[in-house]
């Protein structure tokens, strides 16, 4: 006799298949449980720091959708301040005041990142430079402008200034990425493969608060946390950075094939870590930096020591000094 045909056996089995559906159940109840938690935790949260901390700025229309625009200060030329990749207006929060005290400066959200509303299509440096001049047009900022870009915000200014040269009078690029930058670091393109998973971890983790409650997001501006938060950790958020993640090997190629400023007044900041492991990075970076300055005939360089990537967060006075120096040189002119 089989053990299938056993009585014994099977009565013996009969328990067993009960609470293993038991525990089987009770795990999937408890997992629910959690899951509505955390959806909780997660939409409780993310309304009382947008409570406390709503847009600075307004919203402009642009092809029916609206994007997010802080502007400071009165005259001409307007400053106009673009952010690195996935990054927003808050960037350039220690550098816009004090340039406001010289100018008109605008900071913005890109579309589908801040508070800014998502746009479908590729967000290649093209689009995102289309969709800044539309932004500025209909909220009545006239030319001429100062773009100042930083790291993929560079890329964009570079391909705004070819699609619109007679409204560009100056730029500063604030490290900003080259168009070879990846034929140039290999390795970098396998660090951003990680920076890709941990973004699509956090998308998918979002609506269930995980991200938020182990500081995964909004924690990267500390002094300024509960504001950063309120549009960091956000499925958009997540979602806006890995579309623009998606589009940056084009946005390479499509500002590679720009030409010359001319002799447009142009500033260079370049970072300078004090970690000595960095020696050989800035040093295949500034041949990379340099061929930037080289744009205009009129461009220059100067580096911002003991800072890090984003420069206007951790040496503001020199991105703000740089700023001034090309506003002044386009009044000069």
């Amino acid at each position: 006799m089989s053990e299938r045909d056993d009585p014994v056996l099977s009565a013996r089995r009969r328990p067993l298949a009960r609470w293993a559906v038991r525990l089987g159940g009770g795990l999937v109840c408890t997992l629910a449980v959690l899951a509505c938690a955390g959806a909780l935790y997660q939409w409780i949260a993310g309304s009382l720091d947008r409570h406390a901390h709503p847009p600075p700025g307004r919203f402009v229309e642009v092809a029916g959708l609206r994007m997010h625009l802080v502007c400071m200060g009165q005259v001409s030329p307007t400053v106009v301040l673009d952010s690195g990749l996935s990054d927003t207006w808050m960037h350039w929060y220690k550098v816009q005041p004090e340039i406001a005290k010289v100018t008109r400066v605008c900071s913005y959200d890109r579309a589908g990142v801040g508070y800014s509303d998502p746009r479908p299509g590729p967000r290649t440096s093209r689009v995102i430079a289309q969709e800044l001049h539309a932004l500025l047009h209909n909220a009545g900022i006239a030319p001429p402008y100062v773009l100042v870009g930083h790291s993929a915000g560079g890329l964009n200014s570079l391909m705004f200034a070819s699609l619109y040269r007679a409204e560009v009078a100056g730029m500063v690029l604030e490290d900003s990425s080259h168009p070879d930058q990846l034929r140039r670091f290999p390795e970098a393109g396998a660090t951003q493969a990680g920076f890709v998973r941990s973004m699509q971890w956090q998308r998918l983790l979002m609506p269930f608060g995980i991200p938020r409650l182990l500081g995964w997001c909004g924690t990267s501006m500390p002094e300024r946390r509960a504001e950063f938060r309120a549009f960091d950790c956000t499925v958009k958020q997540k979602q806006g950075w890995l579309a623009e993640s998606a589009a940056f090997e084009e946005s390479l190629d499509q500002v590679r094939a720009t030409g010359s400023l001319g002799d447009m007044p142009l500033v260079v900041v370049s970072q300078a870590p004090s970690v000595p492991a960095a020696e050989r990075f800035l040093a295949l970076w500034y041949q990379l930096q340099d061929d930037l300055a080289r744009r205009s005939s009129r461009g220059r360089r100067v580096v911002a020591q003991g800072s890090r990537h984003d420069i206007a967060l951790d040496r503001p006075d020199v991105v703000i000094a740089a700023i001034r120096e090309v506003v002044a040189e386009c009044r000069r002119q």
